[in-house]
């Protein structure tokens, strides 16, 4: 009985989502009948792949999106550097460590994530030597850096008292407390909320584009200034950074299932 209830809670689901993207589908056709718009979807291909004497090459959007996937991978990684670093600042006994923490993370949460990026671009890429690349990724890590220490803070707090005592009559030092006992725990509160970050982190990578980096966004851009094929690109663009996020979202929620099941 409970097992047909998820089935047809399961199939309504689905048909909600497929009316959904009949409504969507709709909206865009009849909006763009109306303004007179030439669909060229059969030009869309060669955007992503194209065929010379045999040989088969990536086309300007499948290039965009590899330099998009580098983009969030290594801020990704920083970010969580970033978070970490904060968080445990911010929970340390220095006064003036966890008052810069603050600091940071209001400031940035607080701030446009487009000004960050031209005070990093124009500022401190010509004093730290960066390029157009390096600079939105240290962009984005900084800007996400500030969510992330968030996350890290609730989750190292919601770790109990009493595994810190247990560790430290062990021996063990702060430093190795948080290694052995405290961050494994706190891995099942941060992985939810930090696999969110990451697909947040994709989407905002598209802000890159206003610096000349030629990540998905531009490369669409780029596209479509020379095809005029404005629905189809950005419908296409949208599709790939969606197909990005959802296979981001299923791994997070097979890597948390398998966390629960590892600590059950």
């Amino acid at each position: 009985m409970v097992r047909r209830r998820r089935l047809r809670r399961r199939a309504l689901d689905l048909l909600q989502f497929a009316l959904f993207l009949l409504l969507l589908g709709w909206l865009l056709f009849e909006g763009a009948t109306r303004m007179g718009y030439n669909w060229q979807w059969y030009r869309v291909p060669r955007t992503l792949l194209q065929v010379y004497d045999g040989e088969i090459f990536l086309g300007p959007l499948l290039k965009g999106l590899i330099v998009t996937l580098e983009i969030s991978a290594v801020a990704l990684v920083l970010t969580v550097a970033i978070g970490l670093g904060a968080a445990v600042l911010r929970l340390s006994g220095s006064v003036a460590g966890r008052w810069l923490v603050v600091a940071y993370v209001e400031a940035i949460r607080n701030t446009p994530l487009l000004v960050q990026l031209y005070l990093v671009y124009f500022i401190l890429s010509p004093i730290l030597g960066l390029d157009r690349f390096w600079a939105g990724v240290l962009c984005l890590a900084v800007f996400e850096g500030a969510f992330a220490a968030e996350i890290f803070r609730g989750g190292i707090m919601a770790v109990r008292r009493g595994q810190w005592e247990g560790a430290w009559a062990l021996g063990l030092s702060r430093r190795a407390a948080y290694r052995f006992v405290v961050l494994p725990q706190a891995l099942r509160v941060i992985l939810p909320p930090l696999a969110g970050l990451a697909v947040s982190l994709v989407k905002h990578s598209a802000i890159v584009s206003v610096i000349a980096v030629f990540d998905l966004t531009n490369e669409g851009r780029n596209v479509i200034s020379d095809t005029f094929m404005t629905f189809e690109i950005w419908i296409t663009v949208a599709v790939l950074y969606l197909c990005v996020t959802v296979l981001l979202s299923l791994g997070a929620g097979l890597l948390e299932k398998r966390l629960k099941g590892a600590m059950a």
